[in-house]
């Protein structure tokens, strides 16, 4: 046992350890829906994130998607279903289901909630040692960035919004029309344990074309241009370092580096999109740049 991993109780013990399972519907998280992010209960390692929870009325929580890296996946000792451990300490969460068709992903993780621990974003933010950082990246569309930005290991949040503009809590209608000088923009949430700044910034260059000014692919206008906006010295140094690595590679860079903004969230249709709508990126693609 790790001097890291928190006591349990002997229900505890029996699900997270000795596999077991709890009595279904009977679990605190069952139908519970708060914002923030559901951690291992033994080694407190991010697990889910409240957005990709789903009422299933299986009597157990049920996610359609884990944090990048968090899960392990092993075959089942009754050999047919598939396990769901905590990559971390290896402890026991529930099972995973394929093919029932419940959300566009098509999947569902059927986690005891006995294997868990909920903590709001805030709460998050405020444990020591474990505090999240953000990072804010313009590349486009904000649905593409977005969607790819999730699947960074150690990303532990992403939300759409609007960036370096004149206006208080811009529309969506307003950015299109050009009138709010916002760009579309990310707040990427991470675990500085798990990923620099510096991983962020090189996969935000390699999602989205970084020459293409005031557009991204078929997306044209200024609202689409490519930004990075930065809270230090030490983010403005690590974004100038590769923007000179992609210059001396021959590449002619349009994405500006600003000063860190208010954030503005886009409205609620825009989070998450691709998932919501079992729809692909069109204009954003990973391309091996560094």
């Amino acid at each position: 046992m790790s001097d890291d991993w928190k006591p349990l109780t002997p229900e505890e013990h029996r699900v997270i350890v000795e596999k077991g399972t709890e009595r279904p519907f009977s679990g605190q998280y069952d139908d519970f829906f708060g914002a923030g992010l559901y951690l291992c209960r033994r080694c407190e390692a991010p697990l889910y994130r409240s957005e990709d929870k789903f009422p299933s009325h299986c009597g157990w929580p049920s996610f359609d998607d884990e944090i990048a890296g968090a899960v392990r996946r092993e075959v089942d000792a009754d050999g047919r279903r598939t396990e769901i451990l905590c990559a971390h300490c290896d402890g026991h969460l529930g099972h995973v289901f394929q093919g029932e068709m419940l959300t566009v992903k098509n999947v569902r993780h059927c986690v005891n909630s006995v294997s868990m621990i909920f903590v709001s974003h805030e709460e998050w933010q405020q444990r020591e040692g474990t505090a999240m950082r953000k990072a804010y990246f313009a590349g486009g569309c904000f649905w593409g960035v977005e969607h790819l930005m999730r699947q960074q290991d150690g990303v532990l949040d992403v939300v759409s919004g609007y960036m370096g503009g004149h206006q208080e809590n811009p529309s969506y209608r307003e950015v299109c029309n050009k009138t709010t000088g916002h760009l579309e923009a990310v707040e990427v949430s991470y675990d500085p344990r798990r990923v620099d700044y510096e991983t962020l910034a090189k996969l935000f260059f390699e999602i989205h074309d970084p020459t293409q000014v005031d557009g991204q692919g078929p997306d044209l206008g200024e609202q689409y241009a490519s930004a990075v906006f930065v809270g230090d010295d030490s983010e403005r140094e690590i974004i100038e370092k590769l923007v000179a690595i992609l210059e001396g590679k021959g590449m002619d860079v349009a994405t500006r580096v600003l000063p860190l903004c208010r954030f503005w969230k886009a409205e609620e249709y825009h989070q998450n999109y691709y998932v919501k709508t079992g729809k692909e990126p069109y204009c954003h693609f990973y391309t091996p740049r560094f």
